[in-house]
């Protein structure tokens, strides 16, 4: 077969070549751009590790966040503007082929991609350190790593585009829902389209266990995740989880994690936050997590203690399972993450909160739960309603009617804004002060969305009796634009900005949280926008 053919059924359709990275460098920071023309074509590769920014590709503006990746020729028109709170790696390489070949890589395929696991950012994260600190002991890690990462890639994307033709990913999603049933590796085999054999064989070796020791840790980890959540027999979880009786599950259970049910229910926990919402959540219960994951924020504030937390940007998929498993929990708390539930499942197990599902008060209330702490949340709460009621009696004395509102946070090209169950303040203006989003956003889907993102010079098409920027541009360039538009006489001529009603607040930080303690901070924070603007007017028109 000569080297520009193909196996039939081949996912690309073009030779790889050998390929050779020429430049590794770290996302943060990283100003990079290119399009039609340039002298020397080559090929890009960045993986986001960690964070979030925006790219833009073809003049539209995407948002990066953990997993998304891009793989492109650099002919491609793209502008990344440096980000320092982007964590990852960008790579530049090219084909080494014969002349008559095209230089181009079968990665390619100009589509940003969201679905790269924790394994790859973790390979990808090894192969710039190795890239940064060359070893005389092993000169060629570059090129293994860089292989290997290559290869991970095509068999990712092979996965995308023809997910028919991999089927642990189909067995594994099956086990998971079906878990309580009568399983057996005959017919999960059947269902893959694989012998029996082939199958126990591929699934070790990806998993690390054979199939009935995965099916018992799943069928384990539920019944941990109902006796944080509920009060049931033994019988009762023992045939919700596909067992016939409760001392067999009683067993299995001891077999898996060292004590009795009835013990682990007893026993107080050491928790896992895996997001700084809900170590905010612990940290308001006045619980310390054994692992947890602390905002800028948070660290102002010094609710961090003295030994290292886990990195919010940064942490590949190695450093979090080993991270995690250091810490030896009896519970992780996350959100709902199927990736990261599959990768920790040997660890301990995994409490899903949905993040759009379950607003910050319902999170807190399962938090409460899960610790035994159910008392103390409802003290904090009804803390907390006391306040929102003194408020919203203040701004009745202040402004009246509310009207409706708008929190944007303004980026270098673009503007973003929430609805409540996405947090950034807006749960506070929208559930706690009673302010209503504009038309003009529920038009564009944002109850449905959770978020709208718009450009910069469209915010004055959303008309609101009240705009609050919770966070302006984090370049020159963009607060050249943010200037020009506000300078605008389309933006000059809303009526919040003739009603003296735009209020800049600008604490980025703070309004990224989603948590009782975030919440109870933007809440004071934009109150107290809000009274010195007008107290101010009022000093100002006083004769």
């Amino acid at each position: 077969m000569k080297m520009t053919d193909l196996p039939s059924g081949s996912p690309f359709p073009h030779s790889a070549g050998f390929q050779i990275p020429s430049r590794i460098v770290n996302l943060s920071g990283l100003s990079a751009g290119s399009g039609p023309g340039d002298p020397a074509p080559y090929s890009i590769l960045m993986i986001v590790s960690g964070g979030s920014g925006i790219i833009d590709i073809e003049g539209t503006e995407h948002i990066l966040s953990t997993g998304a990746m891009l793989c492109c020729k650099s002919s491609l028109p793209f502008s990344l503007n440096a980000q320092y709170s982007l964590q990852g790696v960008w790579i530049e390489y090219y084909a080494a082929l014969p002349p008559e070949q095209e230089d181009i890589s079968p990665l390619n395929s100009s589509r940003l991609h969201s679905e790269a696991p924790a394994a790859l950012c973790s390979l990808a994260c090894r192969l710039l350190q190795k890239w940064n600190e060359p070893s005389e002991d092993n000169p060629f890690a570059v090129q293994l790593l860089f292989t290997e990462l290559l290869a991970g890639l095509y068999s990712l994307l092979a996965r995308i585009l023809h997910p028919q033709e991999h089927w642990l990913d189909r067995v594994l999603q099956y086990i998971d829902e079906h878990y309580n049933e009568d399983l057996t590796r005959a017919q999960l085999a059947e269902l893959a389209g694989v012998s029996p054999e082939h199958f126990s064989r591929t699934f070790r070796k990806a998993t690390g266990r054979s199939f009935s020791e995965h099916l018992t840790l799943q069928r384990i980890r539920r019944v941990q995740q109902r006796l944080l959540t509920e009060s049931q027999s033994l019988s009762t979880l023992a045939l919700e989880v596909g067992y016939s009786e409760g001392t067999y599950l009683s067993r299995k259970f001891k077999q898996v994690v060292g004590v009795s049910p009835a013990a682990y229910h007893r026993k107080a926990k050491r928790i896992a936050s895996l997001n700084f919402n809900h170590t905010a959540s612990l940290r308001a219960l006045e619980i310390l997590p054994e692992l947890g994951v602390y905002s800028g924020w948070m660290k102002q504030l010094e609710l961090v203690p003295a030994y290292p937390g886990l990195r919010a940007e940064g942490t590949n998929g190695t450093d979090l399972y080993r991270s995690v498993a250091a810490a030896k929990p009896d519970v992780i708390i996350s959100y709902a993450l199927p990736g990261e539930r599959e990768q920790l499942l040997p660890v301990a197990p995994v409490i899903e909160l949905p993040y759009m599902q379950m607003g910050w008060r319902e999170q807190f209330t399962a938090i409460a739960d899960i610790t035994g702490r159910r008392l103390q949340a409802e003290a904090w709460l009804s803390r907390y309603d006391e306040l929102c009621c003194r408020s919203n009696r203040e701004l009745d004395r202040l402004i009246g009617p509310r009207g409706t509102a708008v929190a944007w946070e303004v980026g270098g090209a673009a503007a973003y804004c929430y609805s409540s169950s996405y947090g950034h303040g807006s749960q506070i203006l929208y559930g706690d002060l009673g302010f209503s989003p504009p038309a003009a956003l529920l038009e564009q889907g944002l109850l449905g969305n959770g978020y709208l993102e718009a450009p910069m010079e469209s915010l004055p098409d959303y008309n609101a009796d009240h705009i609050f920027i919770t966070s302006g541009p984090s370049t020159p360039a963009g607060h050249e634009r943010f200037s020009r538009m506000l300078h605008s006489p389309r933006w000059q001529a809303l009526a919040a900005v003739r009603n003296n009603r735009v209020y800049l607040v600008d604490q980025t930080e703070m309004f990224y949280g989603f948590d009782p303690l975030s919440s109870l901070a933007q809440l004071n924070t934009l109150m107290q926008t809000i009274r010195s603007q007008i107290y101010m007017e009022r000093d100002h028109i006083r004769p």
